[in-house]
């Protein structure tokens, strides 16, 4: 007896319809790890290496240390859901740098400053991120292709 056919973007059932987005799958502790290591950036320029490198060259370097780390570290394991840990991580980043604005403003410059006093900066940080992360995410499934 044939199987009844399913139409397009339909799944089994209990599945879900587009695999590569399932977020049931991703691995939390990864992406919090992973955000983690992204704050090398905010506490690097709290600990003043804008008055040792150019402010341009100490930001993209460490842009591009992060994205190495959660593009290796991705793309060489085995964590399942390479693009949506990323994308989840950029968010997770956003968050983490927000929080961490909103305290140390408050410690540091006696006043609430940063993204958290304008609801439209809050969204641009949690979107810029994701979309930093969806990249990462992208350049670790090219990794693990390659490495094939």
């Amino acid at each position: 007896m044939a199987r009844p056919s399913r139409g397009p973007g339909s799944a089994a059932p209990g599945s879900s319809p587009r695999p590569w987005l399932d977020y049931r799958a991703v691995r939390w502790p990864v992406v919090f790890g992973l955000a983690a290591v992204g704050l090398i950036r905010p506490v690097a320029s709290i600990a003043g290496i804008r008055d040792v490198l150019d402010a341009t060259v100490a930001a993209l370097s460490l842009t591009v240390l992060v994205s190495l780390v959660w593009i290796l570290v991705v793309g060489l394991s085995s964590v399942p859901q390479p693009f949506l840990t990323l994308v989840f991580t950029g968010l997770v980043y956003g968050g983490y740098t927000i929080v961490l604005s909103a305290i140390l403003s408050r410690l540091l410059e006696g006043e609430l400053m940063g993204p958290v006093t304008n609801p439209i900066a809050i969204v641009a940080v949690l979107v810029s991120n994701a979309i930093w992360g969806g990249v990462c995410g992208l350049l670790a499934l090219l990794v693990r292709r390659l490495r094939r």
